[in-house]
C-alpha cells in the first residue's frame, strides 16, 4: 500500500508539473510559482522545454520507482521509466492542439466582427482586424497584439499579416489574411461578401471537427480504459502466490516487459488511426 501510494503522489506531482496553465487546486498553485517565476524572466520556448525536460524526468522516476515496487527487477522497471519519459512531452503536444482546436472555432465570429466593423461602421481593415483580435481567445491574443505592435510601428499592413500568420500558422488564418490583403490594397472587392464566405467556410470546418472529436470520445475512453486494466491486474497480481517474487524472476521480467511493449504499442497505434487530419497551410511564403 505505501508503494501504491508513492506511485500515486509521484503521478500527481508529474501532472501538476506538466499541466501549469490547467486549473488544479488552489492548495497546490505554490508547486507551479518557480516554474511560472521563470516564465516571466525568460523566453517562452527556453522554459516550455525546460518544463517538459523536468516533467519527463520526473515521469521516468516515478516510473521506474513504481514499476519496481510491483515488479522489482531492472529490465521491466527501465521499461516503464523510457515509456514514462514520453508523457509529458506528448501530454504537451495534445493541449497544444486542443489549443489549436480552440482557436480554430474563433475564427467565425471574428470574420463576422470584423465584416460588421467595416461594412457598418466604417473603419478601416487593419483598425476593424486589430479590434476583433483584441476580443480572441487567449491563445490567439498575443498574435495579434505583435501584429498590432507591428502596424502602428510602421503602418505596412503587409508586413502585420506576415507576423500574424507566423505566429498562429494555421490555414484559415493565411486565407483571412490573405483576403484582407488584397481588398486592403486593391478595394472594391467585395469584402462583405468575401468575409462573409470565408465565416461560412470556417464555421463548417469547426463544427466539422467538433463532431468527429465527439464521436470519438467513447473510443479514447475505451483506450484508456484498456490501457489502465493491465496495470490494475498487475497490483491485484502481487496478492496472488509469490507475487512479487514471481515477477522477479527471469521469465517474469520478460512477460511483463512483453506486456508493457504490447500495451504502448497499441495505445500509440490507436492514437494514430484515430487523429484528425489537419488542413495544410497554402499561403505561405
Amino acid at each position: 500500500m505505501t508503494g501504491l501510494a508513492f506511485i500515486a503522489a509521484g503521478m500527481a506531482g508529474v501532472w501538476l508539473l506538466s499541466t501549469p496553465g490547467s486549473d488544479a487546486a488552489i492548495g497546490a498553485r505554490w508547486l507551479r510559482a518557480p516554474v511560472r517565476r521563470a516564465a516571466t524572466a525568460a523566453p517562452r520556448a527556453p522554459v516550455s522545454l525546460l518544463r517538459c525536460a523536468l516533467a519527463g524526468t520526473a515521469a521516468a522516476a516515478v516510473g521506474w520507482m513504481g514499476a519496481w515496487t510491483l515488479f522489482g527487477g531492472v529490465v521491466a522497471p527501465t521499461l516503464v521509466a523510457v515509456f514514462g519519459a514520453a508523457t509529458p512531452p506528448c501530454a504537451m503536444a495534445n493541449r497544444r492542439r486542443r489549443r489549436a482546436a480552440d482557436c480554430w472555432q474563433a475564427w467565425p465570429s471574428l470574420l463576422a466582427e470584423i465584416r460588421v466593423l467595416v461594412t457598418h461602421r466604417g473603419q478601416s481593415i487593419p483598425a476593424a482586424l486589430f479590434a476583433a483580435g483584441s476580443d480572441a481567445p487567449a491563445g490567439m491574443r498575443p498574435a495579434f497584439s505583435e501584429a498590432a505592435r507591428t502596424w502602428s510601428l510602421s503602418t505596412d499592413f503587409e508586413a502585420s499579416l506576415r507576423v500574424l500568420k507566423t505566429s498562429l500558422a494555421d490555414p484559415t488564418a493565411d486565407a483571412v489574411c490573405e483576403t484582407l490583403l488584397a481588398a486592403h490594397q486593391i478595394g472594391g472587392v467585395r469584402i462583405d461578401a468575401r468575409l462573409r464566405a470565408l465565416a461560412e467556410a470556417a464555421q463548417a470546418e469547426a463544427a466539422a471537427r467538433s463532431d468527429a472529436r465527439a464521436k470519438q470520445a467513447g473510443a479514447r475512453f475505451a483506450r484508456s480504459f484498456v490501457a489502465s486494466v493491465p496495470a490494475f491486474m498487475a497490483a491485484i497480481g502481487l496478492s496472488i502466490g509469490r507475487g512479487r517474487q514471481a515477477y522477479e524472476s527471469g521469465d517474469g521480467q520478460l512477460l511483463v516487459a512483453f506486456s508493457v511493449l504490447v500495451v504502448a504499442g497499441c495505445w500509440l497505434w490507436a492514437s494514430r488511426i484515430m487523429a484528425i487530419p489537419a488542413r495544410k497551410r497554402v499561403f505561405v511564403q
